[in-house]
């Protein structure tokens, strides 16, 4: 009988802990064309393999993990800045290296007009890369949104919403995500129909380099929070803004509000942007009510490079030992700086350790 017991005690507790799904997310992936200069090789190829091995573990460790494709997908000619449009190889990189998610609801999706946004899509479906936020029609969004996944037994929905487009508007049927309460609120009750357990909005939102959330993002953060949401993760400033862990009352629940994780890897050159956070967060179910717990960031810079033939590299906060002697003092600046004016207003939101 008492090894019955154990046995039936080591099963509930084998249970719980397959119950748990752990996720991350960075902020934005952009691609300045410096960073185009640096990884065209000899052979005329875009090789981005060194940029993300220092941070791979990191992505790896995640049940899933997800980022902001700040940039189309545009076919040549390639450019950065303010138009973008990156080689299919760059998002193939960030895919090999570990993402599961791609967001492409944001101010730049349009920089290659309608054909930027249909190829884009086309590429990533190609590769078999999901990715949510823009769609071909509205016929496509209508199958795809919620794009709801199962991780680990448990069902997530995923939504994505930008701004605005930079003032370029759609030519065609295709269809961006716009901020709007009325239509996230329509996917919301959707998601839960359609059998959602956990929520996930992420947003591209905010001002430019604001260190602190502003009144729209506050306001659409709370109104968030009303609906039920489980996790709120915004992009767009390119730096890093607070993060909390709030308690819903009318849910019962605890909520994860980021506001925003900065640059993933970009060549921008203020010091808030040097780098950026990624967010990592458990999932847990106790029966039907979703427990979002664990919640902590890790701060990494990016090391751009000191001769031709060398790439921009993402260095951890907790690697100093990998920076080249000149990147030392803006690492330095750009830790300090993030952790000071920024992340002292996290709430329940630590470092990791």
């Amino acid at each position: 009988m008492k090894l019955l017991t154990i046995l039936a005690l080591s099963l509930v507790s084998l249970l719980q802990s397959n119950n748990q799904v752990d996720l991350m997310f960075v902020g934005d992936a952009m691609q300045h064309s410096p960073q185009l200069n640096a990884a065209i090789t000899s052979q005329g190829v875009y090789d981005y393999s060194p940029c993300f091995r220092y941070v791979e573990d990191d992505i790896r460790w995640a049940d899933y993990a997800v980022l902001n494709l700040e940039c189309p997908l545009g076919g040549k000619p390639y450019t950065g800045y303010p138009a973008f449009s990156a080689p299919d190889s760059y998002a193939a990189q960030l895919w090999k290296s570990g993402f599961d998610l791609f967001l492409t609801a944001n101010n730049h999706c349009l920089d290659r007009r309608d054909h930027g946004l249909r190829r884009t899509i086309a590429a990533l479906d190609s590769m078999g890369i999901p990715h949510i936020g823009t769609y071909v029609n509205a016929a496509a969004r209508e199958r795809q949104i919620p794009y709801l996944t199962t991780i680990k037994g448990v069902k997530f929905a995923f939504l994505s919403y930008t701004y605005g487009t930079n003032g370029i508007s759609l030519q065609s049927d295709a269809v961006v995500d716009i901020i709007n309460r009325d239509l996230i609120a329509r996917d919301i009750q959707r998601a839960r129909a359609m059998g959602a357990q956990v929520l996930c909005v992420c947003l591209h939102w905010g001002i430019e380099y604001q260190l602190l959330p502003v009144r729209s993002q506050k306001d659409l953060a709370d109104w968030l929070v009303e609906q039920g949401v489980d996790l709120i993760i915004g992009g767009h400033p390119h730096v890093v803004e607070p993060m909390e862990m709030r308690h819903s009352k009318a849910y019962d629940k605890d909520v994860l509000l980021v506001y925003s994780l900065g640059n993933f890897i970009s060549n921008q050159r203020d010091i808030d942007s040097r780098g950026g956070a990624m967010i990592k967060v458990s999932v847990t179910m106790n029966g039907s009510k979703p427990q979002v717990h664990d919640a902590r960031y890790k701060l990494f810079f990016v090391q751009k490079p000191s001769y031709r033939g060398e790439n921009y590299v993402l260095i951890p906060e907790h690697r100093p030992e990998l920076l080249r002697a000149d990147s030392r003092g803006e690492f330095t600046r750009f830790m300090q700086r993030a952790h000071d004016l920024v992340l002292t207003h996290n709430v329940n939101v630590p470092a990791e350790k």
